[in-house]
C-alpha cells in the first residue's frame, strides 16, 4: 500500500486530531535533511491560493516538502478544497480541522480523491473509551492509572482539560510534593477551570482588576491560594518559553508544533509574550517562589499573601 501523502484529520475530538497530527509531523520531519523542507501555515490567514502555492513548491535539499496546516476552523475548511487538485509526489500535506466535517464536505472529498490521500475522523470518547484513554495518558506521564479515574470524575468530559489536569498532577509530583488526598482535592480544578483560565488570561502584561477579582473568587470557592500561585507560575514559565522561541524567530505554528500544551493555550501565550520582557517574567517566577516559601515558613498568611504576590507581578 502506498504511504499516505495527504492527510486530513477532523472530528468532534479535536484534541486527538491535533495529537495524532503532531505525531505524523514528527515522523515526516525526521526524514528531512534541512529546515527548508518544513513549512507550517497559519490557519488564520490561509486561503486556497496560499495553500496551492505552498503545496506545489518543489523541495530544495530534501526528498520531499512537509506542509502543515493545523487547527483550521470547520466553517472555513471547504474553501481550501480547490488547492488540492494537483498535489506533487514531492509534497506531504497534513490538515487538521477543529470540528467534524459533514459527509458532503468539499475538502473531505478533495482529500479522498487525491492520490495517496487519507481522511480520518476522531469521534468523541465516552464511557469506557474515555476511561481507557485517561488511564493510558496517566501511565505516560508517570502517574498511577488510578488517578485517572479521579481526574475524570472531577473534570468535564473534555480530553484537553483531562490532559491538562493530569499534566498538572505530574508536574506537582515531579516538584517533590506528595499527591495525597488533600493535594488532589486542592489541585483538581473541576468546575473552577474556566475561572483559572480567566485568571491567567488577565495576568499579563500586569495583573489587572479582573485577575485580583478572579483570584479572590477562586479562594472563596475552595481553591488553596498556594495552588493558585503554582498555576500562575506554570503560566509564566510557559510564556517565558514561548517568548524565548519567538525571539529566535519561530512562528506561532512552529511553536505549537513542538510544545505539548494545547494549541489554543500556546496561541494565547504567544500573544501575551509580545507584551512583556523576559526579565519581568523571570522576576515574577522568583516572586511566586518566594511567596511559597514565606507561606510554608509561616511568615505570611496564604490568602493575603496571594494578593501581595499578584501586586508584585
Amino acid at each position: 500500500m502506498t504511504d499516505p501523502r495527504v492527510l486530513l484529520f477532523h472530528g468532534e475530538e479535536a484534541f486527538l486530531a491535533e495529537e495524532e497530527g503532531r505525531r505524523v509531523l514528527e515522523r515526516w520531519r525526521s526524514e528531512l535533511v534541512s529546515d527548508f523542507g518544513y513549512e507550517p501555515l497559519d490557519p488564520s490567514g490561509i486561503n486556497a491560493a496560499k495553500l496551492r502555492d505552498a503545496v506545489r513548491q518543489l523541495p530544495f535539499l530534501d526528498p520531499f516538502r512537509v506542509i502543515a496546516l493545523r487547527s483550521v476552523p470547520a466553517r472555513r475548511a471547504d474553501s481550501l478544497a480547490t488547492a488540492l487538485k494537483e498535489v506533487p509526489e514531492t509534497t506531504r500535506l497534513l490538515v487538521t480541522v477543529s470540528g467534524r466535517l459533514a459527509a458532503g464536505s468539499a475538502l473531505l472529498k478533495a482529500v479522498g480523491a487525491a492520490e495517496a490521500g487519507i481522511v480520518r475522523e476522531f469521534v468523541r470518547l465516552k464511557g469506557r473509551g474515555l476511561s481507557d484513554w485517561s488511564s493510558n495518558r496517566a501511565r505516560e506521564l508517570g502517574l498511577p492509572p488510578s488517578l485517572a479515574a479521579v481526574v475524570v470524575r472531577a473534570s468535564p468530559a473534555d480530553l484537553g482539560i483531562i490532559d491538562s489536569e493530569l499534566r498538572k498532577l505530574a508536574g506537582y509530583q515531579a516538584a517533590g510534593f506528595p499527591l495525597d488526598r488533600e493535594a488532589l482535592a486542592a489541585l483538581l480544578a473541576g468546575g473552577h477551570e474556566d475561572e483559572i483560565f480567566q485568571l491567567t488570561d488577565n495576568l499579563l502584561p500586569r495583573p489587572n482588576a479582573d485577575a485580583f477579582r478572579v483570584a479572590r473568587s477562586l479562594v472563596r470557592g475552595g481553591e488553596q491560594p498556594t495552588v493558585i500561585a503554582w498555576r500562575l507560575s506554570r503560566q509564566l514559565a510557559m510564556v517565558l518559553e514561548v517568548r524565548s522561541r519567538r525571539d529566535r524567530g519561530e512562528s506561532l505554528s512552529e511553536v505549537q508544533a513542538v510544545m505539548s500544551e494545547h494549541p489554543f493555550r500556546v496561541q494565547k501565550a504567544f500573544e501575551a509574550a509580545g507584551s512583556v520582557e523576559p526579565a519581568r517574567l523571570e522576576a515574577g517566577l522568583k516572586a511566586l517562589l518566594a511567596y511559597e516559601w514565606e507561606v510554608k515558613s509561616g511568615q505570611v498568611d496564604a490568602e493575603l499573601g496571594l494578593d501581595g504576590v499578584l501586586g508584585r507581578l
